[in-house]
């Protein structure tokens, strides 16, 4: 089998080619590490790979099939890893030159339960610096480039996640979402990207950006392929505060079942003006399509939605201040050669380690915080995140799902908003919502532009609700495949 047919295949049609022996764990890993070779010169997905360890347990995954010991669907199968994610023995750098020497001492939760599973681990992926930006600009280690354009942006934070997916470099990827940032880059990368409910991945071993809201999820090429790696990292976790005791369906076995006709609800406040006419275009074309099928599309209104962006930016920065305080040149982070005194080693380190989005945040988050002006901000912003919260109880009383388009636009150039951050950040304005209220949500490819840019469209649903969320999506993606077409790069 040719490599080129090799990274084509969905995950789980790697896992179907494996268990029928048709291939071997080392072939699989072999076709991805020489695409990256070929194709990440101009991509820049990757920040750091390990190709011994990686064809190491490739080859762990052989010998395991070949005495009979397979530890399920995923065992042979390459996960590249957001690079904010410990995984012990590598890099953990959160794309800042704050931590460029740090390796982590442990693995992360869902790397110890993609080990079990027998995942093959396989290198670390480029973000905005500790996942705060919307491009993949903000990295210290240069951008990532998007697979379709490389004048245009991946998205972000998660932008090396999406683009390895879409470039063929991995069949599966985790990235973070604190306001969007997995599902936004999904979009403007055409591949699937799934925000779970808050609490239902652990958080243990995610350098925090902004503890209330991060959430781990799964980047592939089909809603299926994402349910598989879902259930994988899902569950109750005693080493996370805030993992939620709940049981984990078999979402991969739950798409076989029949869906029944449902209700789609269209937030009002979402297709107004800002709306690209060809995203627009592929969003009505979805909606036509969930209604062929028999489910009952209604309007709906989420009236606090214009306040999800100030709400967001004041909660997460100043969450992400305090989250920060740690990376202080007195520990384990870089420490500035500068540093004369006390004051010195904290101050210089810190300005000399973090860029300047960072920088950005934690000063506002630190503003936000202070004496005189917690009440005005972030007592009001937590009173204010209980109302949209409240918004999708409510709604949701009506519906089943809710759909709305992930992003105002397609991927846009390189430069084009990196000087006005106000623009920056809406273009998460469609995602940020649902990490206020820790709904599960994902983004699903339904379309291109006729320049041939991806178009993302979200699903969002109820609490814990992963399982009919997803097999609303699957409806539309085993149809469409959108995300199995792939760049010709």
């Amino acid at each position: 089998m040719s490599n080129a047919t090799i990274i084509s295949k969905t995950a789980v049609e790697l896992s179907h080619s494996l268990s029928e022996k048709e291939l071997s764990s080392q072939e699989v890993a072999q076709a991805y590490l020489e695409q990256i070779d070929r194709v990440d010169p101009q991509v820049h997905a990757f920040l750091h790979r390990d190709d011994d360890d990686f064809l190491a347990q490739a080859n762990a995954s052989d010998k395991r099939r070949a005495e009979g010991n397979t530890l399920g669907p995923l065992d042979g199968i390459p996960v590249a890893i957001k690079d904010v994610i410990s995984v012990q023995g590598q890099p953990l750098t959160a794309a800042s030159k704050i931590l460029e020497n740090y390796i982590s001492p442990y693995d992360a939760t869902v790397i110890r339960k993609l080990k079990d599973a027998g995942a093959v681990i396989g290198g670390r992926l480029n973000l905005d610096e500790f996942a705060m930006g919307s491009s993949t600009e903000n990295s210290a280690y240069g951008p990532t480039r998007n697979p379709w354009d490389f004048n245009r942006v991946p998205g972000g934070s998660s932008g090396g996640s999406s683009a390895a997916v879409a470039a063929r470099e991995a069949p599966l990827t985790l990235g973070s979402d604190t306001g969007g940032s997995i599902r936004q880059p999904a979009s403007l990368c055409g591949v699937v990207g799934v925000k779970p409910t808050y609490g239902m991945v652990s958080r243990y071993g995610l350098a925090a950006f902004a503890s209330s809201l991060d959430q781990i999820g799964p980047f592939s090429q089909t809603v299926e392929d994402a349910a598989l790696l879902l259930e994988t990292i899902s569950g109750h976790d005693p080493l996370d505060s805030t993992s939620f005791p709940t049981e984990v369906p078999q979402y991969s076995a739950a798409l076989r079942d029949p869906l029944t006709p449902c209700t789609l609800g269209l937030p009002k406040e979402f297709f107004g003006e800002g709306i690209d006419d060809e995203v627009r275009k592929a969003i009505d074309q979805t909606i036509e399509f969930y209604r062929s099928l028999g489910h009952k599309i209604v309007e709906i209104s989420l009236p606090t939605t214009d306040l999800a962006v100030p709400v967001y930016y004041v909660i997460a920065t100043a969450e992400a201040s305090s989250n920060l305080a740690r990376y202080d040149g007195i520990r384990y982070t870089s420490r500035s050669e500068q540093s004369e005194n006390a004051i010195n080693v904290y101050a210089k380190s810190r300005g000399e380690g973090f860029g300047e989005e960072v920088k950005r945040r934690c000063i506002l988050g630190a503003y936000g915080l202070s004496s005189g002006y917690y009440d005005a901000y972030y007592l009001k912003a937590q009173k204010t995140r209980t109302l949209i919260r409240e918004d999708f109880s409510r709604v949701f009383k009506e519906v089943d799902v809710i759909l709305t388009p992930t992003a105002p636009t397609p991927a846009f150039k390189f430069g084009e908003k990196s000087n006005d951050p106000i623009s920056m950040y809406l273009s998460d304005i469609f995602t940020i919502s649902t990490n206020l209220a820790g709904l599960p949500a994902l983004s699903v490819p339904c379309g291109f532009t006729n320049s041939g840019l991806p178009i993302g469209m979200q699903l969002i649903g109820q609490a814990f609700e992963e399982s009919s969320l997803l097999s609303i999506a699957h409806a539309y993606d085993r149809e469409h495949r959108f995300g199995c077409q792939s760049p010709n790069i």
